[in-house]
């Protein structure tokens, strides 16, 4: 279907957005994303747009990166004009901790000079184990940082061999801890399941890990074979098994089964939180409920009033682009109503809330689905469609048919 920016047209080298995008800036979540693209090694499984010293030799470095955001902020305040307060900021990566406390100190006070954090604003950095200490989480949190995200993976070496993870086993619940004793309010582990190699003791000796860490956060993802990975290779060679959907599903199971046990609440397919003390990711929300936010870095994506962008790859390329004064962005569309209420069904319906009836094409598409077992009668009885367990182990194929 047609759109007023056809899907990968140029942006515009101003990066100007059109009045019709900055109408209702503000009325909607407005957040930042921070993309640090370097990672000391590549885990096997990573697809994401990151780069090791060895792939980047002296074109790009931190520094040049740091003065290259600098430079994208400038812009942004420039195309935004007056833009809201920032209420969450999530700094991702790559391995965002490798800049060291002054480096991601210098990043939030570059949004908070930029833009102004507003009150509350929940502000967000993810770690590798191996490059935290407890002096490093004692100087985030004086820098102003309240959240952390720590990607653990699994409690088991073998799993973490596999991975290519560097950290070792009991790092991440140890840092985790570290954390939350240098006063930060809300801390998260990610774990992967169903990597090959992983038995059901694997994972729950994982969870019990996690548990013990005193976390109110989990994101917990199915391995996905990203096609161009080393892991990939390893499969296609048959060294290794691809993952099994019927594993996969019973491991998702376990893992809803024993968060929900400790008391945790999932609020997102693949996410669970301790209620009512604002542990939910704030910014991911923004994201799945349709709001704002300006993507800063290579390879990152931005969205603001149904325009979206994305930013050149390279660190090298992003540097120059943005010192010639130009935009960084590599491309944009705009969505059609018809495309947004589409990507809003996608997104809402995996939320625990949730999504509204009336929102989709074919309602009588969800009295089925719940007949099927995929969706809630409760909730479909009062106008909402809401994921069953089963509902989410399928929600892509449940999202397929309630467009259909």
């Amino acid at each position: 279907m047609p759109s007023a920016l056809p899907t990968g047209d140029p942006a515009p080298s101003s990066g100007e957005l059109p009045p019709s995008a900055l109408e209702g800036l503000g009325t909607r979540p407005f957040g930042v994303y921070v993309h640090v693209p370097f990672c000391a090694a590549r885990c096997g499984y990573c697809d994401f747009n990151t780069y090791t010293p060895g792939e980047l030799g002296s074109s790009a470095s931190p520094e040049s990166w740091l003065a290259a955001f600098k430079h994208e902020l400038s812009l942004a305040a420039r195309v935004l004009g007056s833009a809201p307060p920032v209420e969450t900021v999530f700094i991702g990566g790559g391995t965002p901790s490798l800049l060291g406390v002054p480096g991601l100190t210098e990043v939030l006070d570059g949004i908070r000079s930029t833009f102004g954090l507003a009150p509350g604003a929940e502000v967000t950095t993810e770690s590798n184990p191996e490059s935290t200490s407890p002096e490093f989480f004692a100087g985030l949190r004086e820098a102003g940082y309240n959240r952390i995200s720590l990607g653990m993976q699994s409690a088991a070496s073998h799993v973490l061999k596999i991975l290519d993870r560097k950290h070792t086993a009991g790092r991440a619940v140890a840092a985790a801890r570290e954390a939350r004793a240098a006063g930060i309010e809300h801390v998260n582990l990610d774990l992967i399941y169903g990597t090959p190699g992983e038995t059901d003791s694997d994972l729950k000796a994982s969870l019990e890990a996690v548990l013990s860490a005193g976390v109110d956060h989990v994101s917990a993802y199915a391995l996905i074979v990203e096609e161009g990975t080393a892991l990939a290779r390893r499969i296609s060679r048959g060294e290794l098994p691809a993952p099994d959907d019927d594993v996969l599903a019973d491991r998702y199971e376990m893992i809803d089964d024993m968060l929900s046990g400790a008391g945790m609440r999932w609020y997102e397919v693949s996410n669970w939180a301790v209620p009512d003390v604002g542990a939910e990711c704030r910014h991911n929300l923004g994201y799945w409920l349709g709001g704002d936010w300006w993507g800063f870095g290579p390879g990152a994506h931005s969205h603001v009033g149904g325009v979206r962008w994305w930013n050149v790859k390279h660190p090298a390329r992003y540097a120059s682009v943005l010192a010639s004064g130009d935009s960084p962005a590599a491309g944009r569309e705009t969505l059609t109503p018809e495309e947004a209420r589409s990507e809003r069904v996608l997104l809402e319906i995996r939320l625990a809330q949730g999504m509204p009836l009336s929102e989709l094409p074919s309602p009588s598409e969800a009295s089925r689905a719940a007949a099927d077992g995929l969706l809630s009668p409760e909730a479909l009885a009062e106008g909402r469609c809401v994921l069953t367990r089963r509902g989410r182990l399928l929600a892509d194929a449940v999202v397929h048919r309630l467009l259909a």
